[in-house]
Order: C-alpha cells, then sequence, then structure tokens
C-alpha cells in the first residue's frame, strides 16, 4: 500500500474529503511534495508556523536539547532549564501583572487549564464565551465554543455557558457576580476574522471589573506577531487577567500555555492538592523550541514588517468576485459570495501551487496567514497564483 492509501486505511480522518496533500518535505513559505510538487502555505499549518517551516534557529534548539534529555517526569516537579527559561521569556513580553505560567500541549488544553482556573480562584459556577467563537475540540473548550452545528452531537456538555455577540455592548450586561469569566478571542478567528473595537474591549475589561470577573483572553491564534503586535491585545489598551496561547508559539512543535499573575495561579497548589496537572506540558523539545521562536520573533524584526505585508496582500488582491477583506495584521479573510464560489477557487490554487483555506464559521471566505517570514515577492506570487485561480 502506498502512503495515500495508509492515511484513508488506517489513520482515523476528520472529513469525507481531506486535502490529500502529500507532504515529503518542508522549508521556509514552501511545502513539497513527492513528485517534484511545490506549495506556498498560506495558512502556516492553520497559525503555526509563524516563523517558516523548519526555521534554522529552531531546528539548531531542538537538537540541542535532543542531547540533553526529553521527557523526565510530569510537569511542575522537576526543574528544567527549557521551561524556566521559555516562562521568564513570556513573561518578558507581558505587563507585569501576567507572571506565571502554566505549560501545556495545545490550544484546547490551554483555555481547559484557564477555566477551571477562574472557576477555583473565583468559586463562581458560571462562564460567558462568544456566538461563533472557536476554543478548541475537547469537552470543555467545546462547552464555550459558540457554534451549536459543532456542539449538538456532544451534549451535554458543561453546564452554565452563556453565550454573548462578539463585538456587543449591550450584552455586556449578562456579565454578573456569578460569573467566573469571560473567555473571548481577540480577533475571532474562525468567525472569518471579526475585530471589535477598542471602545469594546475598554468596556469588557470595565464590566469584567465591576463584577469581580476574570478576563481569559484566547489568543491561540492571534498571539506570537500574527497581528503586528506580539499579542493581539496591545491593539486595544486592555490587560486581561488570563491570557491562552498555543499555535504559534512553538515553530512548528506542539506547545500551549495559559498564563496568569502568581496570585491567581496559586490556588492550583492546594484544596486539591495538583489542582491541574499534565504528564507531557512543556515538554523540553517543544519549550527549547518556543524559546527559540520568541528570540525569532524578536531579533529577526519580523512584527514591525507585518503591516506593510498585509497592505500588499490587500493592494494585490483586487477583484471583482472578491467581496471585502477583514484582517489584523497577516490574520486574514477574504470574502466572495459564497462557499460555492470560492471552493473551486480554493481547489485551482492548490493545483497552482497556492494553499488556502476556509473557516470553520465562515465559508465565504478564504482564509490567508502565511509564515510572517513571507517576502514582498513571494506575496507577489501567491495573490498572482490566487487572481488566476479566481478568473
Amino acid at each position: 500500500m502506498n502512503n495515500r492509501q495508509l492515511f484513508l486505511s488506517h489513520l482515523a480522518q476528520t472529513t469525507d474529503f481531506p486535502l490529500m496533500i502529500e507532504v515529503e518535505k518542508a522549508e521556509g513559505i514552501y511545502l513539497f511534495g513527492p513528485n517534484g510538487e511545490k506549495y506556498i502555505d498560506l495558512i502556516s499549518g492553520i497559525g503555526v508556523s509563524n516563523v517558516g517551516h523548519r526555521h534554522p534557529a529552531v531546528l539548531a534548539a531542538i537538537q540541542n536539547q535532543l542531547d540533553k534529555y526529553l521527557h523526565l517526569m510530569v510537569y511542575g516537579e522537576y526543574v528544567q532549564t527549557p521551561q524556566t527559561l521559555l516562562a521568564k521569556a513570556l513573561t518578558d513580553t507581558l505587563p507585569k501583572h501576567l507572571d506565571n505560567v502554566y505549560l501545556v500541549n495545545s490550544g484546547s488544553e490551554a483555555i481547559e487549564g484557564a477555566l477551571k482556573l477562574a472557576k477555583r480562584y473565583t468559586g463562581r459556577p458560571n462562564l460567558i464565551s462568544c456566538v461563533d467563537a472557536y476554543h478548541g475540540s475537547s469537552a470543555g473548550s467545546l462547552s464555550v465554543g459558540g457554534n451549536e452545528i459543532f456542539k449538538r452531537a456532544y451534549r451535554p456538555l458543561l453546564p452554565g455557558i452563556t453565550h454573548i455577540h462578539y463585538g456587543s455592548f449591550s450584552d455586556l450586561q449578562k456579565i454578573d457576580s456569578n460569573t467566573a469569566a469571560v473567555v473571548i478571542e481577540t480577533i475571532q478567528g474562525e468567525a472569518g476574522i471579526r475585530v471589535a473595537c477598542t471602545e469594546y474591549f475598554k468596556a469588557l475589561r470595565k464590566r469584567c471589573d465591576e463584577t469581580g470577573t476574570l478576563l481569559i483572553l484566547d489568543e491561540i491564534q492571534a498571539g506570537f506577531g500574527r497581528t503586528g503586535k506580539f499579542w493581539a491585545f496591545e491593539h486595544f489598551d486592555i490587560i486581561p487577567d488570563i491570557l491562552v496561547c498555543a499555535k504559534g508559539m512553538g515553530g512548528g512543535m506542539p506547545i500551549g500555555a495559559f498564563i496568569a499573575n502568581k496570585e491567581v495561579m496559586a490556588v492550583f497548589k492546594n484544596n486539591p492538592l495538583l489542582g491541574h496537572i499534565t504528564t507531557f506540558g512543556g515538554h523540553p523539545v517543544s519549550a527549547s523550541a518556543s524559546l527559540a521562536t520568541i528570540q525569532i520573533l524578536l531579533e529577526e524584526n519580523l512584527i514591525a514588517q507585518v503591516e506593510a505585508k498585509a497592505t500588499l496582500f490587500k493592494s494585490l488582491l483586487v477583484h471583482p468576485k472578491i467581496k471585502a477583506i477583514r484582517n489584523k495584521g497577516l490574520m486574514m479573510a477574504v470574502e466572495f459570495e459564497s462557499f460555492e464560489v470560492l471552493k473551486p477557487i480554493i481547489d485551482r490554487a492548490i493545483e497552482s501551487g497556492v494553499i488556502t483555506d476556509w473557516f470553520l464559521f465562515c465559508d465565504d471566505s478564504m482564509r490567508i496567514a502565511p509564515p510572517l517570514i513571507i517576502t514582498d515577492a513571494e506575496i507577489r506570487e501567491a495573490c498572482r497564483i490566487i487572481l488566476e485561480a479566481i478568473d
């Protein structure tokens, strides 16, 4: 059996129509197939490869750690240099209030930890999230997801969940003294790149303060330079109580984190002891790759280039069939009339060597989220292929 047959026969499938792109190697912004195929990756593995595939500094950090040790012990017991250095580097990018990092394996797991932390710290039962939010696929993260199509087959889920509309000022009154936390994507991703105004985020922060509610910002997609700031909340002049990150954090390795104040995080230490545990969270190889990723983003000046690159995309992607482009930095949605119009364009672009996608809750819009290392020449080539696919 060849690889494609093995894929279909023995790997669990997530749809009846997988992309079936066979990849032999990846480098920079490119994926390479076994028969000479070459693809520009305009979605970064869904927001993961912010510094590109196999960045030399990430590979060097991985190799260096491989020569020392792999997994040693469940998280939080041994002093492991990759974890401690990563936690320090993360907190150095943040306001002083956010000084304590809990390392996990993925975005979904980070959301689970953040929800537990908020309930444990506040002693409150209820949670609020947004319509069309996406926070992951595990039971707790699915519970605060905001699209019923993805949830109905798995009910009953967590009780005490209320949904508000992202950007709606009037809905903020639903936050009350029984609300443990509001969990919200700083930039709504799977809803098709929706960006609320600064005034909304300030009103949200104010309402949470008035009611003693913790504000959890989900930056699993929006963090690590994707929007033109290291953290997307920097655009809105607010500070969360708990920050959640993953995806672009690991330079291609699996890792996530939720970050809070040390006083808040301390509730996991007793009543019960080991209030939140993970075996592989903060794996030393992933932590080393993540530390290298932070250094690349800061030292190669990639974040400062994001806005100009986004502007170039928008200036080139002009066509009668394109209805609108929504973005915050290189987190972009190109809107078409319908999924029926968009899907053949995506398919043709892939055939011509450019990988794009659509959004879970917004299937009339094309996802563009390239590695931040993409050059102007590569942007021009990608846009040329997309426009040809549209035609």
